[in-house]
C-alpha cells in the first residue's frame, strides 16, 4: 500500500533502538550502516537513516541527502575492504517495488565480474562471518581518514 504509515515496530526501527542486535559498520547522529543478515554477496551492507521514513518518497529531503552522503562513504569502504571491481546499490520502495522492510534503506553489495548475486532469501549468514566482514569494512573506513 503506497500510502501506508511508517511502522515504528519494523525490524530496522528495532535495530536502531537496540532491541535487535546487528553487526555495525558505521554510525553517526543521522545514519547507521550494518551487515545484511541474508547477504546476496560477501560484504552486503545496509545503510539506513535514523529518521523514520517508510521509503524514498516520504523521506525528508535533508535526511535523504545525508543518507546518500553516508552511502557513498560506506560504499567506498565496502569496495576497498573486499577489493571489489564494482558495486551494486539497491533501494526498493513498496511491495510492488520489491521492498520487504518498510524503513528506508540502501543495499551496498561489492561485485566482481562474472559472479552472480545470491538470492536475498537464501538464509541467514554465519554470525562469525558477518562479524569479520563488519570488521574489514570498519578498518577500511578508518583508512579513509
Amino acid at each position: 500500500m503506497a500510502d501506508a504509515p511508517y511502522d515504528p515496530d519494523n525490524i530496522f526501527a528495532k535495530i536502531l533502538r537496540g532491541e535487535i542486535p546487528c553487526h555495525r559498520v558505521y554510525e553517526d547522529d543521522h545514519t547507521l550502516a550494518f551487515m545484511d543478515v541474508m547477504p546476496q554477496g560477501e560484504g552486503h551492507t545496509l545503510v539506513i537513516p535514523k529518521a523514520p521514513s517508510r521509503g524514498l518518497l516520504d523521506a525528508d529531503p535533508e535526511s535523504l541527502g545525508v543518507l546518500m552522503a553516508r552511502v557513498q562513504k560506506v560504499a567506498r569502504a565496502v569496495k576497498a575492504a573486499f577489493q571489489a571491481e564494482g558495486l551494486t546499490l539497491f533501494q526498493f520502495n513498496e511491495p510492488a517495488g520489491g521492498q520487504t522492510v518498510f524503513h528506508l534503506h540502501v543495499h551496498i553489495i561489492p561485485r566482481r565480474e562474472g559472479v552472480p548475486l545470491k538470492r536475498h532469501e537464501g538464509g541467514m549468514a554465519d554470525n562469525a562471518v558477518l562479524a569479520e566482514h563488519a570488521a574489514r569494512i570498519r578498518a577500511a573506513l578508518e583508512g579513509q581518514g
